[in-house]
C-alpha cells in the first residue's frame, strides 16, 4: 500500500489529508474508547434490550455506557445533568439547563477530561463552573464514561476520568451505495416550557460517506417548587457536516462543526443584574485508521481537532446588555497510535500499543477577564505505552506508562498572605513553568464463575496545574467570585488502588467498584471568608461584598468510595420482562490535617422497577441523597432530598414503503414529588435550587 505524506493541523488550519486511492472493501470500522488495543464491539453491548444495564466486564477500569434510547428519554439538556443519578457521577450544577459540567468522584474541572470522538471539549468549562460545555447531548448517540486515573491515554486532565461522547459526525461505516437514512427527533417540556429538535442524515457513494446534523433548544426559566428560579432560560443550536473516504486497509475523515448558546446565570446577583452567557465555538476535526499486512504492525489510528471558541459575560446597563468580560480560546490536538501485531510467548498472547499525543492552547481575555487572567499559553507533548497479556482466556494482565512534558506561560501575581486588600497590592510578573508528569497503571482482570469477572487496577497518575490555577488574579462576575491563583503551585499526583466486580450477561447484571486514592499536593479552591468588589484593595477590610474570594491552594488529601449498580429480571410478566434495579454510591474525601475536601457529593442510594417488551418500555425510580454534614470551612450544610422520577416508551416499526424505519414516542416525568433539590457540589448550591416537577414529552422517527 502507497500512502501519500500526511499535513496535519498547523496553528491557523488543518490541510488536507490525502491517500492513495483503492478498492472499497472495508464497511465499518467501530472505535473502542475503552481499550488500548482494537477490538470488535464487546457482545453484551450488541441487542440490549431498551433499559437494560449495560456493562462492560472486559475493561480494566469501571466504564458506563449510556446509549442512544437512554439519552433521548433522559432528556438532560448538558452532559453533567444526563450523567446526574448516574453512580460515582454528578454535574456541577452552576447553571442547571445550560452549564452543569461532569463530576467524577468529587473530581471537577481539571481533574475530568471531556470530549467528542477521542477530541477534547477544547473550552473553558474548565476554568469556572458558569462556562458551559459546548457538547449537546442531541448530537450525541453514546456517551462513555471512564472513571478513575487509569485512562493515561487521555492525559493527566483524565486523572478523575473522562467523559467521551461519541457520533457518526466523521463517518466510520460506509453503508449501501446511493441510500440516504437518517432520523428526526423532538421534545416539549413542562417545567421550562422547553422544545428541543434535532434531525441527521448519512449516506454513501462510491467509496464515499457523508454525515450531516443541526439541532437546537429553546428554554425558558425553569419551575421550582413555589415558582420559578430567575434568569435560568437557556438556548442554543448547532451542526455539522463530516465525510470520509474508505479504502482496503482503512478510513480517513474529517468534520466541520458550530455550536452557539445563549444562557442565563442563575442566583441572587446574577438574576438581579441579568447576567448571561453568549458562546460560539467552531471545530474542525479529522480522524482515521490504516491497516497494515506487515508482520510488526497491525494499524495506525489519529485523531486531530483544532476549534476557535469565544464567549461574552453580559449583564444588564441602562437597560441593554453590555459586555463585561470576554473569553478566547484557540486549541489544537492530536493523537497517533501505533497497534502491534499480537505476539505469541511462552506464557500468553501479548498485545501493545504505542502512542504519541501533542497539545496546544492560547487563552485570551479582555474586559474583566482580562482582570480575572492575562492571555496564557499551554503546549504539551506526551508518549504512552499499554501492553496487554491474555495469560488464558480467564486471566490478562495489563501496563501501561504515561510521560507528559507540559510548559505554561502567563502573568504571575504576588498576594499578600492574609489575601486582605488593606495588606498591600499584589505585585505582577511574567512566568513560564514547566512540567514532566509521569503515570503508570497495572491491573489484572479475571473471569469467575457465575459469570462475574473481577479486577484489580493500581496507578499513580502526577497533573501539571492549569493556567488557570497558576494564573487567576481577579473577579469573575457570572460565577460571583475574585479568584487567586498560586504560580507556585507542583505537580499534583495521585496514588490509587481499585477493585472491581461485573456481570454483564444474564438475568443479573452487576457493576461494583470500590476505590482508594491518596493525592499528593491536591489542588483545590479554598473560599477565604472574604469578600471583594471588582478589585483586590476591595477585598476583606477594604469593605467590598459582591465576589467571594477565592484562593487555589494546595495540601495532601484522600479520597475513598464505592459505586454500585445492578439490575434483576425477575421474569415475565403480561407479554414482558419485570424486574427492578438498583445503586448506591459515596465518595468521602479528607485532607491531610482532617478537614473536609469542599464541595463532595452526599452518599446516594436508589433502586426502581422496570417493565420491557419489544415494544414498550416502563420505568420508575426513587434516589434518595443523604444531607452532606461533612462540609469544609466557609461551606453550608447541604440537606438530603428524593428524586423521583418515571418514564414511559413506545417503539413501532413501520410497514415497508411508508418511509420510515420506525418511530418511537414516550412521556418522561422528573421531580415528580417536585423536591426543593440543593445540589451539594455546586458554588451557588443556596442561592439555586435544581428544576422542581417537569413532564417532557419526546419522540423519533427514523428512515
Amino acid at each position: 500500500m502507497r500512502i501519500r505524506p500526511l499535513a496535519i493541523w498547523s496553528s491557523a488550519s488543518l490541510a488536507a489529508l490525502a491517500l492513495a486511492p483503492a478498492a472499497r472493501g472495508q464497511t465499518e470500522l467501530p472505535e473502542i474508547v475503552i481499550e488500548a488495543r482494537r477490538v470488535s464491539p464487546p457482545a453484551p453491548l450488541a441487542g440490549l434490550s431498551e433499559g437494560q444495564l449495560r456493562v462492560i466486564d472486559r475493561a480494566f477500569v469501571p466504564v458506563t455506557v449510556v446509549g442512544e434510547g437512554e439519552i433521548q428519554r433522559n432528556g438532560g439538556r448538558t452532559l453533567g445533568d444526563q450523567l446526574f443519578t448516574l453512580p460515582g457521577m454528578t454535574g456541577s450544577g452552576f447553571a442547571p439547563n445550560a452549564a452543569s459540567r461532569p463530576i467524577i468522584r468529587g473530581l471537577d474541572n481539571a481533574r475530568v477530561r471531556v470530549q467528542e470522538n477521542g477530541v477534547g471539549a477544547q473550552d473553558v468549562s474548565d476554568l469556572s463552573e458558569d462556562h458551559a460545555v459546548p457538547i449537546d447531548p442531541l448530537a450525541a448517540e453514546r456517551i462513555e464514561v471512564i472513571r478513575g486515573p487509569a485512562a493515561l491515554r487521555f492525559g493527566s486532565q483524565a486523572i478523575g476520568g473522562v467523559v467521551n461522547v461519541t457520533n457518526e459526525r466523521i463517518p466510520t461505516r460506509l453503508g449501501p451505495d446511493g441510500i440516504v437514512s437518517g432520523m428526526v427527533r423532538g421534545g416539549v417540556s413542562s417545567g421550562d416550557r422547553g422544545l428541543d429538535g434535532a434531525a441527521q442524515m448519512r449516506g454513501s457513494s462510491g467509496n464515499w460517506a457523508w454525515s450531516a446534523d443541526v439541532f437546537g433548544r429553546n428554554a425558558g426559566d425553569y419551575a421550582i417548587p413555589r415558582g420559578r428560579q430567575a434568569n435560568s432560560f437557556a438556548n442554543s443550536f448547532g451542526g455539522s457536516f463530516g465525510a470520509s473516504y474508505f479504502f482496503d486497509q482503512g478510513y480517513i475523515g474529517a468534520a466541520i462543526s458550530q455550536f452557539r448558546s445563549l444562557y442565563g446565570i442563575p442566583g441572587t446577583e446574577a438574576a438581579a443584574h441579568g447576567v448571561r452567557i453568549d458562546m460560539i465555538q467552531t471545530r474542525l476535526q479529522s480522524k482515521g485508521e490504516i491497516r497494515f499486512d506487515g508482520s510488526v504492525v497491525d494499524n495506525v489510528r489519529f485523531w486531530l481537532g483544532g476549534s476557535l471558541y469565544r464567549h461574552d459575560e453580559q449583564h444588564l446597563h441602562g437597560g441593554l446588555f453590555e459586555n463585561a468580560a470576554r473569553f478566547r480560546n484557540q486549541e489544537v490536538e492530536a493523537r497517533v497510535e501505533t497497534a502491534f501485531r499480537p505476539l505469541t510467548t511462552s506464557i500468553g498472547t501479548w498485545n501493545s500499543v504505542f502512542g504519541v499525543q501533542l497539545g496546544g492552547q492560547n487563552l485570551g481575555t479582555s474586559g474583566e477577564a482580562g482582570g480575572l487572567i492575562a492571555p496564557a499559553a499551554t503546549r504539551s507533548a506526551a508518549a504512552f505505552l499499554f501492553n496487554e497479556l491474555a495469560l488464558s482466556p480467564a486471566t490478562r494482565l495489563q501496563g501501561s506508562v504515561r510521560v507528559e512534558q507540559v510548559r505554561v506561560g502567563g502573568t504571575g501575581s504576588t498576594f499578600p498572605g492574609d489575601f486582605d486588600g488593606g495588606s498591600g497590592a499584589p505585585v505582577e510578573f511574567a512566568a513560564t513553568r514547566s512540567f514532566t508528569p509521569f503515570s503508570a497503571s497495572l491491573g489484572i482482570l479475571q473471569n469467575l464463575p457465575l459469570g462475574f469477572v473481577g479486577s484489580v487496577t493500581g496507578s499513580y497518575v502526577q497533573r501539571a496545574p492549569r493556567a488557570q490555577e497558576l494564573f487567576s488574579r481577579g473577579p469573575h462576575e457570572a460565577s460571583g467570585t475574585f479568584e487567586i491563583g498560586n504560580p507556585n503551585l507542583a505537580k499534583e499526583s495521585a496514588q490509587t488502588i481499585e477493585v472491581g466486580l461485573r456481570r454483564a450477561q444474564g438475568p443479573f447484571r452487576l457493576d461494583a467498584t470500590a476505590y482508594y486514592t491518596r493525592f499528593s499536593g491536591f489542588i483545590y479552591k479554598r473560599l477565604t471568608g472574604l469578600t471583594c468588589d471588582d478589585d483586590f484593595a476591595s477585598c476583606g477590610t477594604g469593605g467590598g461584598t459582591e465576589l467571594r474570594q477565592l484562593v487555589f491552594a494546595q495540601q495532601d488529601a484522600t479520597f475513598y468510595g464505592a459505586e454500585l449498580r445492578g439490575q434483576y429480571d425477575i421474569g415475565e410478566f403480561a407479554g414482558g420482562t419485570f424486574g427492578v434495579e438498583g445503586q448506591y454510591d459515596f465518595v468521602r474525601a479528607r485532607f491531610a490535617d482532617g478537614s473536609n475536601v469542599p464541595r463532595i457529593p452526599p452518599h446516594r442510594l436508589g433502586g426502581g422497577l422496570y417493565w420491557r417488551d419489544a415494544n414498550w418500555f416502563a420505568r420508575v425510580t426513587l434516589l434518595h441523597a443523604f444531607g452532606q454534614n461533612e462540609t469544609a470551612p466557609e461551606e453550608t450544610r447541604t440537606p438530603g432530598y428524593n428524586l423521583l422520577n418515571a418514564e414511559l416508551s413506545y417503539r413501532m416499526a413501520m410497514r415497508p414503503g411508508s418511509g420510515a424505519k420506525d418511530v418511537t414516542f414516550g412521556l418522561v416525568g422528573s421531580n415528580l414529588l417536585d423536591e426543593n433539590i440543593r445540589n451539594a457540589v455546586s458554588f451557588k448550591k443556596d442561592e439555586v435550587l435544581m428544576p422542581g416537577r417537569s413532564v417532557r414529552f419526546f419522540t423519533t422517527v427514523r428512515f
